[in-house]
């Protein structure tokens, strides 16, 4: 018993949180590794959909400065701009642009 007492007595703060984080970290680890395939392949689209979100409000956010610097008219920005502005893969923006769209959030314009 004294044993024990001696061994937490020398474990300051700073190791009861390190020990914690490893637990936490060995953890999430073992359940990445025995996690089925079926899980596996839920967890990467519901990511996807979550960063596919998160584009599409950051094209809107971006939208809103534009048209705010320019209040006259629409903003008409290429696919190819923004992926470059938004720094993102051009079939991403493409992917969230359409997403607006069904949403009626954008429309297509010709650039006649």
């Amino acid at each position: 018993m004294n044993l024990l007492s001696d061994v937490l007595s020398l474990l300051t703060p700073r190791w009861w949180i390190l020990l914690i984080a490893s637990t936490g970290g060995i953890t999430a680890t073992c359940m990445r590794v025995f996690e089925t395939e079926k899980s596996r392949t839920k967890r990467a689209k519901r990511k996807k959909e979550t960063e596919l979100r998160a584009l599409t409000e950051r094209i809107s956010i971006y939208a809103r400065d534009v048209h705010q610097r320019f209040p006259t008219g629409d903003v008409v920005v290429g696919e190819r701009d923004l992926a470059e502005q938004l720094r993102k893969r051009p079939e991403a923006v493409v992917t969230a642009l359409n997403l607006l769209l069904n949403e009626q959030k954008v429309q297509r314009a010709s650039l006649r």
